[in-house]
């Protein structure tokens, strides 16, 4: 019998021919950064996320998405253990960094960080100088000695420096959002993180904004491994090298990972029904 060749699934917005070319030419072979193993978070005791395992590469862009309240900002704070913050917040299983419990006893939390750093939904900035928003943490950290050049080398990787250069001592509310945003993502590498956490970083920001932190994503990768959360589609099927589409389970009401793979299979051929049905905007 002839075989019947699968035809992509065609997104709107999404150019599946470059995804396709995107995935002929895989990144190298990289090293695992997180080992995600049976993983169950509950608040107060009510599910919220279960049975999630999976691996993170170095220097990828790995992107979850999937509809509201299935689990995924969840998921993405148990790689810096910003959940132990959150009162009734229970976490099981084992995430492993470089093949480390996170979650043994004798890791301290706030080390975690310095190494994980997150940038949230909406731009946070401090009440404080463009200057003094990047240099907080390191100066809390006590990594003080040359900060004027870790600012200026933070500025730089954000893609912010050459628009901030002469205002550095003006209070951060007076930039755009998007330059807000950029200044968050600056403050996160003062600290010289390793892993660099974006729970739906473009959310607030207009369309011209967020090509802007997309195209930061796509430099950032070469010198740190990111994860990303997005309701977008489209964002995700440009940026990430890797995506994790995440669904309820019916009974428990508890998130979980249905398909992991490459960007290009789970925009194209994806072996779920659901995740066909998602990305495509049938549902969700």
């Amino acid at each position: 019998m002839p075989v019947t060749e699968v035809q992509p699934v065609r997104i709107v917005a999404v150019n599946v021919e470059g995804l396709t070319a995107r995935a002929s030419s895989p990144p190298d072979h990289r090293e695992t950064v997180f080992g995600v193993e049976g993983l169950r978070v509950s608040y107060s005791g009510k599910p919220a996320l279960k049975d999630v395992g999976m691996e993170i590469y170095e220097n990828h862009i790995t992107a979850f998405i999937g509809p509201s309240g299935c689990g995924k900002s969840t998921f993405i704070r148990c790689f810096n253990r910003t959940n132990d913050l959150i009162l009734g917040a229970k976490v099981e299983g084992t995430v492993l960094y470089h093949g480390q419990d996170l979650y043994a006893p004798e890791v301290d939390a706030v080390e975690v960080r310095k190494l994980i750093g997150m940038v949230f939904q909406k731009p946070n900035p401090f009440p404080k100088s463009i200057f003094d928003n990047v240099a907080f943490g390191p100066r809390v950290i006590g990594l003080g000695d040359s900060l004027g050049e870790r600012v200026e080398r933070a500025l730089h990787r954000a893609a912010l420096w050459d628009e901030v250069k002469d205002r550095l001592e003006e209070n951060a509310y007076s930039l755009s959002g998007g330059q807000q945003q950029r200044l968050c993502i600056a403050r996160c590498l003062a600290v010289d993180p390793e892993v660099i956490l974006m729970d739906e970083p473009c959310s607030a920001l207009d369309p011209i904004a967020t090509l802007k932190i997309e195209e930061l994503m796509q430099e950032l990768k070469k010198q740190y491994t990111i994860i990303i959360v997005t309701h977008n589609m489209q964002q995700a099927a440009r940026v990430s090298d890797k995506t994790a589409m995440m669904m309820l389970y019916e009974d428990t009401r508890a998130g979980t990972v249905i398909e992991f793979d490459e960007t290009d299979t789970i925009f194209t051929r994806p072996e779920d029904k659901r995740t066909e049905d998602y990305v495509t905007g049938r549902f969700g």
